[in-house]
């Protein structure tokens, strides 16, 4: 790889890691600061491609952040080429909001015996989208997505399915909630014990993160979690953004009022992030992949929430 290559993707991560180090600093999770702001009784989604699908890992955390910093109402984003496919055409002085795609390409090299091998290189590419409200000319149906309008009994019922689709073995009891990897369980506080159904399953949400990471799931290694900090903070980073994606995803609300170990959390996240600027690409993906794992547990049947 070019060292211009290089510079580029070092670039990127160090770009967007120290945006998100600077709110951390603050002692705001940037992540959740939309739930805050906005009016928790309506829909909160992923944010949206221009075909409806939704965007994911840090591409999730990166439109957020520009949704709530530009205050955008709309979820839905698309490139500058996509709005003059529709017929529509990005307004004059409007700024793009940065995404990232990364994939990897093959390369032949030498193997020092006179011949060549195939070597996989991996790239990250930035690029920009527009929110719809930075566009006119589109049909109609882009500036008022529909909203779901489940009744709230019927909402928690879903998200009580899909938990209950995993498979995961939940027991109750005590006053904390956790993942034990040895007997391959979810300990939560007893239901009422929370304020309320959604800041129960916001919690169990993030213990579902960590319950994906069974070898026998998608295989994160939690064999130093008790050990070290730093393999402890990265893993409770990828917890808590699966529990936001996953939250978003299902219609609740994440976990707004930080844990008591929170505090301690922000700290650990912080070092983590300024001594390595690929941690929370790296834990977005992660967290992608929990979040996929868990969808993918459920029966093709039963209808999920619309994430559109």
């Amino acid at each position: 790889m070019s060292r211009k290559i290089e510079s580029q993707r070092s670039d990127i991560y160090s770009r967007i890691t120290d945006k998100i180090i600077g709110e951390l600093a603050n002692g705001v999770r940037p992540w959740i600061k939309q739930w805050n702001a906005l009016n928790t009784n309506g829909r909160i989604t992923r944010p949206l491609r221009h075909n409806g699908q939704p965007y994911s890992g840090m591409n999730v955390l990166l439109l957020w952040s520009e949704q709530m910093s530009q205050g955008f109402t709309s979820s839905m984003w698309m490139t500058f080429k996509q709005a003059l496919e529709l017929g529509a055409a990005v307004r004059k002085g409007e700024t793009g909001s940065t995404v990232v795609f990364a994939s990897r390409f093959t390369k032949s090299q030498a193997d020092g015996k006179g011949g060549e091998i195939d070597r996989e290189i991996p790239f990250l590419k930035a690029y920009s989208v527009f929110n719809v409200e930075q566009i006119d000319g589109l049909p109609d149906y882009y500036y008022c997505r529909p909203e779901p309008a489940l009744d709230p009994v019927e909402r928690i019922e879903q998200v009580d399915r899909f938990f209950r689709n995993t498979g995961a073995i939940i027991r109750h009891g005590g006053d904390q909630a956790f993942y034990a990897p040895g007997p391959d369980l979810i300990q939560m506080p007893p239901f009422e014990a929370f304020k309320d159904p959604e800041s129960y399953y916001a919690t169990l949400s993030h213990e579902a993160t960590h319950w994906t990471a069974a070898t026998n799931r998608v295989g994160r290694d939690l064999s130093r979690y008790s050990k070290d900090k730093s393999e402890r903070a990265r893993e409770e980073l990828v917890a808590e953004l699966g529990s936001c994606f996953l939250c978003a995803d299902l219609g609740i609300t994440p976990e707004l009022e930080p844990r008591p170990d929170h505090a301690s959390y922000l700290r650990s996240w912080l070092k983590v992030l300024i001594d390595d600027k690929r941690a929370i690409f790296q834990a977005a993906a992660h967290a992608q992949r929990a979040l996929s794992f868990l969808h993918g547990l459920q029966p093709e049947e039963v209808e999920m929430l619309d994430v559109a």
